[in-house]
């Protein structure tokens, strides 16, 4: 066990990597203002939950007001290099934590789900409305052509993925639709069929390695599909007594427990921890 060296009492609206120092050096918070207190971004450094005998002090803290941020992700681009990017009311703000310097784009939705591009330099964007969008990083705030690429579900964008080649993206939305997209044609190539959800921010995972998708539902399921013909393969229903307050969260791993592991999924509800082997 990890003693708790932060705590806040405003709510998390998002949390992702940071890669300040080094791969995963930082976790960044979105925290939601209350009171007089404004809503900001937040990088912890990832020392501060780690037990260390060393007597090292933990890195830096540093915070930007940034209010009412819905979704946040750390650029690992080389060509937006130790920034990250904010989803807002009707706006998205990429700021460079070295010199505080910020780009801003205009939207016409809340923006609820992020991700960059590894290669290219684009961020991709999903909105309230449905819409997804790519920003192309090499255009400045306001500027014409920024938006590289139009993706639209019928319903508000909770997920999106990139793939490693950086060809397609995976979304999910709150009608409980999870899409593949090629980029490069912009058409739906796959869909994912079961997936409940109605009105909840739930997360798609996405295992290229071992070629499944996973998402857990508002109905407490957890569904593994093949990645390739989009072919339910597994159905696991959650341990503890169904119910929407109570959405198991899980994570998957190739190799569960070290470098000879077996794939595995871990699953958490409430306060118990489960482990599922997968072949």
């Amino acid at each position: 066990m990890h003693e708790n060296l932060y705590f806040t009492n405003r709510k998390v609206n998002s949390v992702c990597w940071a890669s300040l120092n080094h791969l995963d050096s930082h976790i960044l918070l979105c925290l939601l203002g209350i009171a007089e207190t404004p809503g900001c971004a937040t990088l912890l450094p990832a020392s501060l939950f780690v037990n260390s005998h060393s007597g090292d002090r933990p890195g830096m803290l540093c915070s930007f007001r940034i209010p009412g941020a819905w979704s946040c992700a750390w650029s690992l681009n080389v060509q937006a290099d130790n920034c990250f990017s904010t989803g807002l009311s009707r706006w998205v703000l990429v700021t460079n934590v070295v010199t505080g310097h910020r780009l801003s784009f205009g939207t016409s939705s809340d923006v609820l789900a992020q991700q960059f591009a590894l290669m290219a330099p684009l961020l991709f964007n999903g909105c309230r409305s449905g819409e997804i969008f790519a920003i192309d990083l090499r255009c400045r705030n306001q500027g014409k052509g920024w938006k590289a690429t139009c993706l639209f579900h019928d319903s508000a964008v909770t997920s999106v993925k990139i793939l490693q080649a950086e060809q397609c993206l995976m979304a999910s939305d709150m009608a409980g639709t999870i899409k593949l997209w090629d980029l490069r044609t912009t058409k739906c190539i796959r869909q994912y069929e079961g997936h409940v959800n109605e009105y909840a921010h739930l997360p798609v995972h996405v295992h290229e390695e071992e070629g499944i998708v996973v998402a857990v539902g508002q109905d407490c399921y957890t569904r593994i599909w093949s990645l390739h013909d989009a072919h339910l393969l597994r159905t696991i229903p959650s341990p503890h007594p169904t119910s929407r307050t109570n959405i198991p969260s899980v994570a998957f791993s190739s190799r569960l427990g070290g470098s000879q592991g077996a794939p595995g999924l871990l699953m958490a509800v409430q306060q118990d921890l489960y482990c599922f082997s997968y072949s």
